[in-house]
């Protein structure tokens, strides 16, 4: 099968002060150093294969006291032009969503919500054309999902998580084609009634092993035909491309310290349909 890219918008922040001296999730310990350069480095070639796929990449300013800021795929969802800032879980991210909101609101966004529960951005909200897909159980509120649904008028199904290795839904699922409503996803991840409903939804979904999703295999991003994904992830190559996708193995072992690898990198910016802009 022969798949397209379409040219993507990003939004990035380069991990000038990342660091692990606190620990909110399993993947962080403080005990183990981050390779500041390193972590720069490999941040540098994701932005720039990104650049060379022909996709636009924009950059957030990172700031002193905010080392989890290069996971800019928190700080908000973006869904036809218009933004749900993020409500951070815990005291050490509250910051960063307001950084977040004034940049939409420096750039053009007009239609820029603060929510009233906590959500942690694209880390728990996942769209494609038909869904908008919603985790909770670890970080954001269910209290959330109402409130995307009323703000983006898409219907938002509630999802599970139960792992806590797996705390956003973007540790446990990745679209590969929004347009298609095709994604990829570790069952053991969810509950045994979240199972049950990504099977309805998604009865040909690519499943992901155990192995590949502890390697974050899922923090992935797709423009529809290239998948970017940790490379460590090695068992999701062949049956990507057995689908038509183009894999892309990237190492972001640095920045996985801090609980995050290629999607937490990455926030889209969803431009508004062309016949309203």
């Amino acid at each position: 099968m022969h798949r397209d890219a379409s040219p993507r918008r990003y939004l990035m922040c380069p991990p000038a002060h990342f660091r692990v001296t606190y620990s909110i999730n399993p993947w962080m310990d403080p005990a183990k150093p981050v390779d500041l350069r390193l972590a720069l480095t490999q941040w540098e070639d994701l932005r720039d294969r990104y650049l060379s796929l022909g996709h636009t990449v924009e950059l957030l300013e990172p700031q002193p006291g905010l080392p989890d800021m290069v996971f800019a795929a928190n700080g908000a969802t973006v869904v036809d032009g218009r933004v749900l800032g993020a409500r951070f879980a815990y005291p050490e991210r509250i910051a960063e969503a307001a950084l977040h909101r004034a940049w939409f609101l420096d750039h053009g966004f007009t239609d820029v919500k603060e929510p009233d529960h906590v959500n942690e951005g694209e880390g728990d909200f996942a769209v494609t054309a038909s869904y908008l897909l919603a985790g909770r159980g670890f970080r954001s509120s269910p209290l959330s999902h109402p409130e995307a649904q009323e703000f983006f008028g898409r219907p938002v199904i509630g999802l599970d998580l139960v792992d806590p290795r797996y705390y956003h839904l973007d540790t446990a699922l990745s679209v590969l084609d929004e347009a298609a409503d095709e994604v990829v996803y570790y069952p053991g991840a969810f509950s045994p009634g979240s199972q049950a409903v990504l099977r309805r939804l998604f009865p040909d979904a690519l499943l992901a092993g155990e192995q590949d999703a502890a390697a974050l295999g899922l923090n992935a991003v797709s423009d529809g035909r290239h998948v970017l994904l940790p490379q460590a992830a090695v068992g999701l190559f062949d049956p990507l491309r057995d689908r038509g996708y183009d894999p892309i193995g990237m190492d972001l072992s640095e920045l996985l310290k801090g609980g995050g690898s290629v999607k937490c990198c990455t926030q889209e910016l969803r431009p508004a349909p062309a016949a309203t802009r």
